[in-house]
């Protein structure tokens, strides 16, 4: 008899990661190696007047946009991201050259003696003009404003966030096949391919990348790494010797790509029996000097306008904003953290403005199976929210607590949000772009490899997929080989983002496994395929952000009680409890883990992360400046996980990896809210913060 594929197995990465035989970019040597160090703008903006460059030894090379054989542009959704600078600097930190050489410190040194002269310019550094504007609507906007006994309106603000990954970006590459072989801290191989095939116009059988093993992502190694990888194409052709770079922790926190500081403007129409009707909303995100990805986390923003609630009316607007700052990009959640923070206080503030239980108010508005998404989608599916709250609310004393911690001077609270998460690329994304595809391939002696572009980068994926290909086929684990991608051998399966690993690309495995297990002949080779084919009730319209925005959805609930210390103003965080609906779980401990992990970002987001730039220049620069969760700051956590199957996911799972951590900065900020009795509608939440708001009120 199977075991329930919940049930918990080893780690497969565990013991190389534990022993230290796991190969990160670093630990990979080849001989002869030269090395190469960015020259990066010290100017937010303007003009290059000249580049004096030091006497370059004998195998010291200069590589800039002059090398470039394709486009000056790393392919992303918008063309506007170069390469290298060419002319011009839009942020500080913009990489404008190479220096490369045999010996790092060299290297290094010759980078500090070259000098550029600027003619500099007024650099926009807060939201100025919209570059990028998305708008969609739900019902009849007008007439539920019109008709409203109340119009009540709230802004909302959060901040950047730092991926805080524990390796920084790195890639190593060499020559091969007249073009290049690149090995790097990667998420979308195939992302990285596509981006260096542009820059360096080379056939698609000219350029192969490997994953090497993965300290972390977070959503940071989603399409950052593409600009290295094309900066280092570029040298490995022109020089033809391998080549490394690696970032140092501030080189690696001062340039690359941060969560998205937002600022959300929150209008909603209230009838006599305290009934939302309506909400108008309007995002604004920093994207940075280059749009990159902006637009379509701006997007998946706007989405989550309505969260676990059903608003039947809507008018949805949001702009992404250039400034001449380090671009903003991936990071887990894709924009919903943002949005999720301002619904779940504007909820909690509209009832107490109407003078309303916050809990009641949020359980009137809760959504159902079958009522109209935010799009004007349909959910589908069972929604077992309610269920999960009641737990929520019973194995942390909720009502109890709120009773007691709402005594003035309590400096107590305990805050609760309710969230969901869509899973997988938006609307027709997976069937219209990523067109995902899966191979199984087994040898004469019955082992099967798993090739596909999806990457483990310390989530489970090498544990989990095998886990679903092994079940349905009814071999040992032990028989199924799941090695780092490589896109000489493995199809493009799609990025290893927006929750679609288990969902997407795991039912793509399981009907593949299904498939081979029907054909299985033994001891001869076999391959099978499976292609992605997108629900036919899914119907979505880009044009309009109209339809069913994504096929399936998780939900949570997270509850945090904190204490704040009255002289310090400090926020100790004392329990934490959650439930989660990911419809089924592939490995219990590998999901608890992303819960743990999840909630400590998304409570870092809302209390203790700070990250600014003071004129374009990121101030937090290592990780004693950016101050990220510890255990010390966590508190003791329960973590519940409710079967709620979806029907066309790997033995019924759904998303999980991005879930777990939308919730937590408003469940805290909630709490700490209710502790010192005053509103808060900015995150983080410092004691500086605190303190702020408890002086001036």
């Amino acid at each position: 008899m199977k075991k329930d594929i919940t049930t918990t197995i080893d780690n497969v990465e565990a013991k190389e990661k534990i022993e230290g035989s796991a190969k990160y970019t670093s630990d990979i040597h080849i001989e002869g190696a030269y090395y190469a160090k960015p020259i990066r703008s010290s100017l937010a903006k303007g003009l290059i007047k000249s580049i004096k460059i030091p006497s370059l030894p004998k195998d010291y090379f200069v590589v800039d946009e002059s090398d470039i054989p394709g486009e000056n542009v790393v392919a992303m959704i918008d063309d506007d991201w170069p390469v290298f600078a060419a002319n011009r600097v839009e942020y500080i930190g913009q990489p404008i050259m190479l220096i490369v050489g045999p010996d790092k410190a060299k290297v290094y040194s010759l980078c500090q003696n070259v000098k550029i002269t600027y003619a500099e310019e007024t650099p926009t550094l807060d939201f100025g003009q919209p570059e990028k504007t998305l708008k969609f609507h739900k019902g009849d906007i007008k007439k539920a404003f019109k008709e409203a006994d109340e119009i009540i309106e709230y802004d909302y603000e959060t901040n950047y966030q730092e991926q805080a990954y524990i390796e920084p970006q790195g890639f190593i590459g060499y020559p091969e096949n007249n073009g290049v072989h690149l090995i790097g801290s990667i998420q979308c191989p195939y992302y990285v391919k596509n981006a260096v095939k542009r820059t360096m116009a080379f056939d698609d059988d000219q350029v192969r990348i490997k994953q090497a093993f993965v300290g972390g992502a977070f959503g940071g190694k989603e399409e950052f790494p593409s600009l290295m990888a094309c900066q280092l194409a570029v040298a490995i052709d022109k020089i033809q010797q391998p080549i490394k770079m690696i970032y140092e922790r501030e080189e690696d926190m001062v340039v690359t790509t941060k969560r998205h500081p937002a600022k959300i403007k929150m209008q909603a129409a209230v009838n006599r029996d305290h009934k939302v009707t309506a909400i108008k909303s309007e995002v604004a995100l920093d994207g940075g000097a280059h749009i990159g990805l902006s637009e379509v986390v701006l997007s998946r923003s706007m989405l989550a306008v309505s969260n676990a609630y059903t608003i039947d009316n809507l008018d949805v607007k949001g702009h992404v904003y250039k400034t001449n700052t380090v671009p903003n990009g991936a990071f887990r959640g894709f924009g919903a953290p943002q949005m999720i923070f301002a619904i779940e206080m504007f909820i909690h503030h509209i009832a107490k403005k109407r003078g309303l239980d916050p809990y009641q108010f949020r359980m009137k508005h809760l959504v159902k199976q079958g009522d109209k998404t935010a799009t004007s989608g349909i959910y589908r599916d069972p929604i077992i929210m309610r269920d999960m709250i009641k737990k929520a609310t019973e194995m942390s004393d909720y009502h109890e607590k709120v009773k007691r911690y709402n005594q003035k001077g309590s400096f107590k609270g305990i805050g609760m949000s309710w969230f969901l998460h869509g899973c997988g690329f938006t609307g027709s994304g997976e069937k219209d772009i990523i067109k995902a595809k899966v191979r199984l391939k087994k040898d004469s002696d019955d082992q099967v490899y798993i090739l596909v572009a999806a990457v483990d980068m310390g989530q489970g994926a090498k544990t989990t997929l095998r886990k679903v290909v092994a079940q349905v086929l009814d071999i040992d684990i032990e028989h199924v080989i799941f090695d780092n991608p490589d896109t000489l051998y493995v199809p493009d399966s799609g990025p290893t983002v927006a929750s679609r690993t288990m969902m997407i690309v795991g039912g793509l495995l399981a009907r593949a496994a299904q498939k081979l297990k029907n054909q299985w002949l033994k001891s001869q080779e076999q391959t099978v395929e499976e292609i992605y084919e997108q629900p036919s009730y899914v119907k979505w319209d880009q044009k309009t952000m109209h339809g069913d925005a994504y096929p399936a959805y998780s939900w949570g609930v997270n509850v945090v009680e904190v204490e704040i210390d009255k002289v310090t103003y400090e926020v100790n965080v004392k329990h934490m409890w959650s439930v989660y609906d990911l419809g089924k779980a592939i490995d219990e401990n590998i999901v608890l883990g992303q819960a743990d992990g999840g909630q400590a970002q998304g409570i870092g987001y809302g209390m203790l992360e700070v990250m600014q730039h003071k004129d374009g220049r990121i101030q937090q620069r290592n990780m004693t400046d950016y101050i990220i969760p510890t255990a010390a700051d966590m508190a003791k956590t329960k973590n519940i996980i409710m079967d709620n199957p979806y029907p066309l996911g790997p033995y019924g799972a759904k998303g999980v990896g991005e879930l777990t951590l939308v919730g937590g900065a408003p469940a805290v900020a909630l709490a700490i809210e209710m502790a010192i009795n005053r509103p808060l509608r900015k995150i983080p939440v410092t004691p500086e913060v605190i303190m702020e708001a408890i002086t001036d009120a």
